[in-house]
């Protein structure tokens, strides 16, 4: 007996835009209660739309939408690039600071195996502090800022900094690196544990696309560019873990002058280096309201629109307004809660039973003070901060950079 199809696909191909646009209207049949018998069971009601597209997922032989959609990139991949093969080999190891190109370097081809460190170096302290100590003070600050146990941090820590000590010594490793502040970290890092420089390790760096206008970072790329980009990797030579280990030191250094000193020069080893490290200055307080960049923009978006959603105000930062955006989602709320959760916040936050990105921002009048540079931000903050080995306490004396990008030291305002 036939079965009607559930697709108009007679060969095999998904159009995956038909299959969102299926969930979407079978999402609406199943609040109307109008849906099949089989796509109308959900486990906790309301339905959204997760729930149905993973029911769709289901019905077309899939165990998650994911994997449906991993299945119609990877078709789509092979029916355009039928000759391409890629050059790696199943003993490299791919490395990147978050697992974002795992699956498209599947889709692409690639054989080899995937590591990632995941530590968010661009935020929280960053010391220079034995290993079992440094490892310990990272996990406490991810715990703290990610709401996640502190055990299951260390031990993913643990997992992925003993992975990256084996880079020196690997038969062939490949990183994967954009521009922004939490690649350049990452890849100072990877080279600065390094003793030696390994025969065959390789970078591929990345600060444009052609075609792209706004590129952000290499997570937003298809399979078929990750494809391109592999001819243009690089050796990793004796200059560039030189220049990792000096600039890897000046980040960890309670002062941040070496760093400043690093960010001005251009650097032929590293050249998107210097760039990522100013940017990276640039969340030290802001010398005229003691704000980072990444406050201020946030600030100055509510001034002009008023009270906006917290996911539209981190959207139109990173669309628009960061001159290096190096965010994710979670990093961009981890860094607004001291602005709203203080003794004498800059931001409030309304609609608190819903889910973080749903939730209104909107300026205090200290929001609005500190701002227009009447009042200065550390003076009124209850969190501490950091940027790499430097910490800002509220109320005592710390580092300023200005908008030349100079740091200063500031003591206390009086009374």
């Amino acid at each position: 007996m036939s079965q009607r199809p559930v697709s108009p696909s007679t060969d095999g191909r998904i159009n995956l835009e038909q299959q969102r646009k299926r969930a979407k209207e079978l999402l609406q049949r199943m609040k109307q209660g109008t849906a099949p018998d089989e796509l109308a069971q959900v486990a906790h009601p309301p339905p959204t739309l997760s729930d149905a597209q993973w029911l769709i997922a289901r019905q077309l032989g899939f165990s998650s939408w994911p994997k449906l959609k991993a299945h119609v990139d990877a078709v789509d991949f092979a029916a355009s690039h039928p000759g391409f093969e890629a050059s790696d080999e199943a003993r490299t190891t791919h490395w990147r600071c978050g697992n974002d190109i795992a699956h498209s370097l599947g889709v692409a081809g690639f054989k080899g195996r995937f590591r990632m460190l995941s530590d968010p170096l661009c935020m929280g302290p960053v010391q220079a502090l034995p290993t079992e100590a440094y490892r310990a003070m990272r996990a406490r600050f991810i715990s703290q800022a990610f709401t996640q146990d502190v055990a299951d941090a260390a031990r993913r820590l643990d997992d992925e900094y003993t992975h990256l000590k084996e880079l020196g010594s690997a038969d062939h490793c490949v990183l994967w690196c954009e521009a922004d502040g939490y690649d350049q970290l990452f890849l100072i890092r990877a080279l600065a544990g390094l003793d030696h420089t390994p025969a065959r390790l390789e970078l591929i760096e990345v600060d444009h696309i052609p075609g792209v206008q706004r590129f952000i970072g290499i997570g937003q790329l298809a399979p078929q560019v990750l494809a391109w980009l592999w001819p243009q990797r690089r050796p990793v030579d004796e200059p560039m873990r030189q220049l990792a280990r000096q600039a890897w030191a000046a980040y960890c250094d309670n002062s941040p002058v070496a760093l400043a000193q690093l960010a001005r020069a251009p650097h032929p080893a590293l050249p998107l280096l210097a760039p990522a490290l100013r940017r990276q200055l640039q969340e030290l307080p802001g010398a005229r309201d003691g704000l980072s960049l990444t406050e201020r923009l946030a600030l100055e978006y509510l001034a002009e629109v008023g009270p906006t959603a917290f996911a539209r105000v981190f959207a139109e930062l990173m669309a628009k307004r960061d001159p290096l955006p190096f965010l994710g989602d979670m990093m961009f709320h981890a860094l607004m809660r001291p602005l709203i959760d203080g003794a004498a916040p800059l931001l409030t936050e309304s609609d608190a039973d819903r889910p973080w990105p749903e939730r209104t921002l909107a300026l205090t009048p200290l929001g609005v003070r500190v701002l227009n540079g009447r009042a200065y931000w550390p003076d009124h903050a209850s969190h501490p901060r950091w940027v790499g080995g430097v910490q800002i306490v509220p109320g005592q004396p710390h580092w300023t950079i200005d908008a030349e990008g100079v740091p200063a030291w500031r003591a206390n305002a009086p009374g």
